[in-house]
């Protein structure tokens, strides 16, 4: 049961009241933003919550169980703070969202109805919907372990060990040229070896994605020049000169755990499992039937 102030109880009982609706996002980068449906500044929790015009809240459900309740703020692109652009580039996504009641007359008077995460936001004539995702959201997401011969890890996470900024997983890069919406040319990288950075990461550290983390798929090296392949598309919004901070990348296979990271004794997979295929077939003549590991 949420407990309210007692001076907000005593004004909400009262046959005419002064409330407004806050919201304070904070975004995946970082960036905490406050807005309200009122005509003036008011401060929440030490932000403050700036007056964005045509912005409002639409239903939202509250159901007992585990199951997903979804809302949605509708509101028009009209706040400096709000940029079309920051949307398409996903600075809102999976943002955390705080839904308050605020007695906008005492603002120390106040309420914190919800707390969402953004989902799908739509963008459409100067206008976004975004939708907001309950709590129960966090249930969607996997847990355990899964029994499979790749790693199961995050290279550089705490399960793995390694130390992703130790000179020979980092590096430096810059933009040279821009092939397409997926693919960019880069320098600095040319001492390391072809592939050394396929399914890594890089962190742009200026330029539109500043700030910003995008997957690397492939690293490739093509006329003499390094070319990186993205999982997303970043071509539309980098520029050549854009600086980038790339960090090595793992296939998640026991041999790569073990030659190119040296970091056999943390693999968290189980290599030594056969495959269907080993189960169903017949042995061979010539097959070594003598129980040794089969290890990729």
């Amino acid at each position: 049961m949420r407990t309210l102030d007692v001076a907000l109880a005593e004004h909400l009982e009262q046959s005419e009241t002064t409330l407004a609706r806050c919201w304070r996002i904070r975004r995946s980068d970082g960036v905490t933003l406050g807005f309200t449906d009122h005509d003036r500044d008011l401060l929440v929790d030490g932000t403050v919550c700036s007056p964005a015009w045509g912005l409002d809240s639409g239903e939202v459900p509250a159901r007992l169980g585990g199951g997903v309740d979804t809302g949605e703020v509708l509101g028009i692109l009209d706040s400096p703070a709000i940029h079309e652009t920051d949307i398409a580039l996903g600075r809102y996504d999976g943002a955390r969202v705080e839904s308050w009641v605020v007695n906008w007359i005492e603002p120390a008077q106040r309420v914190l109805l919800r707390v969402d995460t953004i989902g799908e936001i739509v963008r459409e004539d100067g206008v976004f919907r975004a939708e907001l995702r309950s709590p129960q959201q966090a249930l969607n997401v996997t847990h355990g372990r899964v029994y499979q011969r790749l790693c199961d890890a995050v290279v550089g996470d705490a399960r793995c060990g390694v130390d992703l900024m130790a000179p020979a997983f980092t590096a430096s890069a810059v933009v040279t040229a821009v092939d397409d919406a997926f693919r960019l040319r880069v320098s600095g990288i040319e001492s390391f070896d072809e592939g050394w950075f396929s399914f890594g990461m890089a962190r742009w550290i200026d330029g539109a994605r500043s700030g910003l983390g995008d997957a690397v798929l492939t690293h490739q090296r093509m006329d003499g020049d390094d070319v990186l392949g993205f999982a997303q598309r970043v071509g539309d919004w980098v520029e050549v000169g854009d600086s980038l901070a790339l960090t090595a990348g793992c296939d998640r296979r026991f041999a790569t755990c073990r030659v190119k990271f040296g970091n056999a004794v943390n693999f968290r997979g189980f290599p030594h499992i056969p495959g269907n295929d080993y189960v169903l077939r017949h042995p061979g003549e010539g097959d070594a039937l003598d129980g040794r590991a089969v290890v990729p």
